[in-house]
This record gives structure tokens, C-alpha cells and sequence, in this order.
């Protein structure tokens, strides 16, 4: 029997309960960082030593942490349904839980790019880029990280994922990161729908969707339940 196409759309809310810190809770600071200390193109051109470090930082984080309930209940949904997700977020935890079609909007910390061509990708070796560490045409490796005001490859292949749902789940995000949030607006209306965050964002019930007001763990149970 044919299965029937799930979508994921998941943000930092799915992840935060492994321990991965937002920059978006309580103060907006990302580990007491700035967006624009840390996370812009200027940032980066202007210490690149800081950025580098804080992103190596975050890396070590990422391979200490595991993935937790959501992330297993979203990988085992691939037993019943053709399971695509789409992440804001730059971990690995979803393929760490078994799933195996994930597309990352943001880019992966797990890897490095070239800081003049961001074709240029590679695995990295550990949890640190070292300054003086050049890809083959001679510029410093940086993180493969979408840092603000820069374009975001992925979006149309995301959009095309996003028509192709059947079952559509918005899990751990405010729906308030552009271009990501756009994605809702590809999806089919005949698609059945749901969002799983403590906070549910206005006017998405109208839209059709069934909202979970709770965390990402409890929430996928709830999900599990309600598609089997």
C-alpha cells in the first residue's frame, strides 16, 4: 500500500529539549551573544576569531547532546508514512534519531564551507574549525550556517517538499523566521494539519491546523495517537 506524504517543518523548539539553547528565549540573546555579534555576514568580516569560536562552541554542544522523544517519534512515523522534514535548525539530530530524508534550511554546524564559495562543503573532524584551516581555493573555512541577510539555498526545494504533503506538522516554531515561516503557505489545503508549540501563533487555527499547546516531546505523542 502507497504511503501517505508527512511533512515536518521543525525549529529550535524540538531541539531545545536536548538542551540546545534559542536564540529567541527569554533576553533574545543567543548564549549571551547578539544576533549581530555572532550570526550576520558584517559579524563574521569583522571578528572572524569571535564567530568562529562561538560556533565551535555550539558544536560542541550539539555532539554532546541526543536526540530526544520528538525526534525518535518523528523518525518511527517513517514505518507509515513517507516522512520528509524540513529543520530551521543546524543540529543533527534528526538523522542521529533515524530519520532519513531531512532537509536543512539553515545549514548543518556539523560541517564547514568555504568562506568564498558556499558550494564548497565539507565534514568536519571534531568540534572545531581551526582559524588558518582553508578550503581548496585558498579561503578560510567558516561554518555551513545561513547567518542572517544571507540567501537561503534550500527554500525552493523546501517549498516543492512542503505541496507534496498530505499530513503537514509544524513542531518547536514561531512561524516568525522568514523565509521559513512562508512554508505554510505552500501546503495544500486538503492536507491535514498540525502544530505542536507552547505557543501557538495567532490566527493558525483558522488556518486549519489542530494545535498542541505543549513541548515538542509530549506533543509528538499526542501526534503519534492521533495518526495511528
Amino acid at each position: 500500500m502507497k504511503k501517505r506524504r508527512l511533512i515536518a517543518l521543525t525549529g529550535a523548539g524540538i531541539s531545545a529539549e536536548s538542551g540546545l539553547k534559542t536564540f529567541r528565549d527569554h533576553d533574545g540573546l543567543w548564549e549571551g551573544y547578539s544576533i549581530e555579534e555572532v550570526a550576520t555576514p558584517e559579524a563574521w568580516r569583522r571578528n572572524p576569531q569571535l564567530v568562529q569560536r562561538f560556533y565551535d562552541e555550539r558544536r560542541k554542544a550539539v555532539i554532546e547532546s541526543q536526540p530526544n522523544g520528538a525526534h525518535l517519534a518523528l523518525a518511527q512515523l517513517e514505518d507509515r508514512y513517507r516522512v520528509t522534514i524540513i529543520t530551521q535548525n543546524i543540529d543533527d539530530l534528526h538523522e542521529r534519531a533515524g530519520s532519513t530524508d531531512v532537509l536543512h534550511l539553515h545549514g548543518q554546524i556539523r560541517k564547514a564551507q568555504s568562506s568564498l564559495d558556499p558550494r564548497l562543503i565539507y565534514d568536519i573532524e571534531g568540534w572545531q574549525i581551526p582559524m588558518g584551516k582553508k578550503c581548496e581555493k585558498g579561503s578560510q573555512l567558516r561554518p555551513h550556517v545561513v547567518w542572517f541577510g544571507e540567501a537561503v539555498p534550500m527554500m525552493e526545494a523546501a517549498i516543492d517538499v512542503a505541496a507534496q504533503a498530505e499530513v503537514f506538522v509544524v513542531i518547536g516554531t514561531s512561524l516568525v523566521v522568514y523565509p521559513a515561516a512562508s512554508l505554510v503557505e505552500f501546503v495544500p489545503r486538503s492536507s491535514l494539519k498540525f502544530l505542536i508549540d507552547p505557543k501557538v501563533p495567532a490566527g493558525i487555527e483558522e488556518s486549519g491546523y489542530r494545535c498542541f499547546r505543549t513541548g515538542a516531546v509530549d506533543g509528538c505523542v499526542r501526534l503519534i495517537k492521533e495518526l495511528s
